[in-house]
């Protein structure tokens, strides 16, 4: 999944931006599955990006109050 900049998020609809959100989730626990395994990362700032995404992704949530 792409990087996702603030205007993007809030142009999205509120259902985009949870489904976008649940998605990296997923993808930010493969990734640490995979390191734990020992496996080695193809791009290893990907996690890095995946987790300032979903904080990118939280804050404005909460500025929207869509999240408590």
């Amino acid at each position: 999944m792409a990087i996702l900049r603030r205007k993007e998020i809030r142009d999205m609809r509120p259902e985009a931006r949870m489904k976008n959100l649940k998605e990296l989730r997923l993808e930010l626990s493969r990734q640490k599955a995979l390191i734990a395994a020992g496996g080695a990362l193809e791009n290893p700032g990907k996690v890095r990006e995946i987790r300032r995404t979903i904080a990118r992704l939280i804050t404005i949530m909460k500025e929207l109050g869509e999240l408590p």
